[in-house]
């Protein structure tokens, strides 16, 4: 995850790629993940997709619970709840996500956090549920 952060896989396609995210922080058990919304992001109606704010969710959240797995183990997600509170603008201002992690088992692990705009105000919540995959397989 340090590595994403510092930009050293920016080369390899991924939707964090594809969407501009950037990785603000990361601790053992919480990473928080931005970008600037575009006119791309629209939905039908002008505002930012729901889709996009459940890409950052599931990535801020799935990374997260990766920050507390030992090397060479893998994760999935399982089940994401998103509950949409607001519509955020497509004009480029900066979306944020932080996922903090709730408990990590041997076969799962959970997290919650949720999406804020530029100005504090909330725009989406969300849990996770990851299966684990061991590294032997």
């Amino acid at each position: 995850m340090r590595l994403v952060q510092a930009g050293s896989m920016s080369d390899v396609p991924s939707i964090g790629r594809l969407l501009g995210m950037r990785f603000d922080e990361v601790e053992h058990g919480r990473v928080v993940v931005s970008l600037g919304t575009r006119p791309d992001f629209a939905n039908p109606l002008g505002t930012v997709h729901g889709g996009i704010a459940a890409t950052l969710l599931d990535s801020a959240l799935g990374c997260a619970i990766h920050t507390t797995l030992p090397a060479g183990t893998g994760y999935t997600t399982l089940e994401l709840k998103v509950n949409y509170i607001r519509a955020a603008r497509t004009d480029g201002q900066t979306l944020t996500a932080e996922g903090n992690v709730i408990h990590v088992g041997r076969r799962t692990a959970t997290a919650d956090g949720r999406v804020l705009d530029e100005r504090g105000r909330l725009i989406a919540h969300a849990t996770t549920t990851c299966m684990i995959l061991p590294a032997d397989g």
